[in-house]
């Protein structure tokens, strides 16, 4: 259940919505993830942050310098791909995922991410495949972060 909003604020999600999003954001990662692991299948940070993403939502361990390493190696792993590619923008949306353990807002940066390298890959109908995998409590939540 999303905590009470201040006044002219939206309500910051509960840890367990917090959770939820982590979950969806990284199974948006993790569903373009193939766009760059097919081009740098040695290269396995993406992976590892959505895995931490991942240990996160279902232990609640929560170690700043872990998820930031974490998020920053997939940043670093998407600068090696080419601009404006589908294997940066999937790093990118693991590197977001993982952050979602900091700052509930980083879900909708892998959620970006995702559709932005199905994009990129010439994949239509990545925002309808995310949009259905939001939990369905979430889904109001979602709506007015995205307005």
């Amino acid at each position: 259940m999303p905590s009470k909003a201040k006044k002219g604020k939206a309500a910051k999600p509960s840890k367990d919505d917090q959770k939820a999003l982590a979950l969806w954001a990284a199974d948006c990662a993790e569903h373009v993830l193939p766009y760059f692991e097919k081009e740098y299948p040695k290269d396995d940070r993406p992976r590892k942050a959505i895995e931490a993403c991942r240990t996160w939502a279902r232990t609640g361990v929560f170690k700043m310098a872990d998820v930031r390493r974490d998020s920053l190696a997939a940043h670093a792993a998407a600068r090696t791909a080419p601009e404006d590619s589908a294997a940066r923008f999937a790093a990118r949306a693991a590197g977001q995922a993982v952050a979602t353990a900091h700052v509930y807002s980083h879900a909708f940066g892998a959620a970006w991410y995702g559709a932005k390298a199905a994009k990129a890959a010439g994949i239509a109908g990545e925002s309808e495949w995310q949009h259905k995998r939001i939990p369905k409590r979430l889904r109001s939540i979602v709506k007015k972060m995205t307005k």
